[in-house]
């Protein structure tokens, strides 16, 4: 069995301690009412995405994402959530050095690592730590360590993640050559990831959009040979638009962590068909370290 066979494997128990891990904490991600701007690289920026929004819909307070590349230094913030499995991604240890004495905390796996020692809080889910390259239950612990933060009960989440575990893979995933991700709201950053994880593990033209926006445009490529799978939208007419174009479609019917699991095991049974390593996809490394 592959690495992140095993490691997609362990998400409902590793999201359990990740939300028991957030019992205690109060100010470290963010008071009610301050302004909390999230950031990450790659996986770890969609899973900042999904907490901003996540956040700000639930009345606690203006909260935006940002690439650390990208951050907009010029904003009032009171404080800045860094999101880094490794804790050694070059990105994000410059954007730390560079916040001065704004209030920062560090959700990593790696209790080690330089990111530590540039926050006033670290929390650490090494219980959620990975061998294989590409992200999966490090990220959704994170986004379960959030969820709880905010006081969602998890209880469903965890329920319907043992079921992702085992129910059919439906439809057949390699049936497909191009596959699309819509969301709305928090779970656009879930869109985002799932496409992330189908290019990385399988080389599979992936996309990724609001769910709303995909008839601007995007539904054009859609056919026969294309799976949309829908993780969120507020119109149930985007389903049958897209149905109209002759592509597959899914609605997501569990929470969308445990979706997200399936398409983990959809990663995994994609790149195994394809004669891939999914552990070690090429040209990736398992953190950006720039010289």
């Amino acid at each position: 069995m592959s690495a992140i066979a095993q490691e997609v494997e362990s998400q409902p128990a590793c999201w359990s301690r990740a939300a028991d891990l957030a019992a205690p904490l109060r100010d470290e991600l963010g008071a009610p009412g301050r302004r909390v701007a999230v950031a990450g690289c790659g996986t770890s920026l969609h899973i900042a995405r999904a907490f901003a929004a996540l956040r700000e819909g639930s009345g606690k307070g203006e909260t935006d994402a940002f690439p650390a590349s990208e951050f907009p230094s010029y904003r009032s913030y009171d404080r800045v959530v860094a999101v880094s499995r490794s804790g050694t991604t070059t990105e994000v240890v410059q954007l730390l050095e560079g916040l001065g004495s704004l209030p920062r905390t560090v959700v990593t796996a790696d209790a080690s690592s330089p990111v530590t020692s540039l926050a006033e809080t670290t929390i650490v889910l090494d219980f959620a730590d990975e061998r294989s390259v590409v992200q999966t239950r490090f990220a959704t612990s994170a986004l379960a360590l959030f969820r709880a933060h905010l006081g969602q009960d998890l209880r469903q989440a965890i329920a319907d993640g043992e079921r992702a575990l085992t129910q059919p893979l439906e439809p057949e995933p390699t049936g497909f050559d191009h596959v699309v991700f819509l969301g709305h709201g928090w779970t656009v950053g879930i869109a985002e990831e799932a496409a992330l994880k189908l290019l990385e593990a399988t080389q599979t033209y992936s996309e990724a959009y609001p769910a709303m926006e995909y008839r601007h445009g995007p539904i054009s490529l859609a056919g026969e040979r294309s799976l949309v799978w829908i993780l969120g939208s507020p119109d149930p007419a985007v389903a049958e638009d897209v149905r109209a174009t002759g592509a597959t479609v899914r609605v997501a019917a569990l929470d969308p962590m445990a979706e997200l699991v399936l398409v983990h095991r959809m990663a995994i049974a994609l790149a195994e068909a394809k004669g891939l390593d999914p552990d070690h996809p090429v040209h990736l490394t398992r953190s950006v370290v720039l010289p």
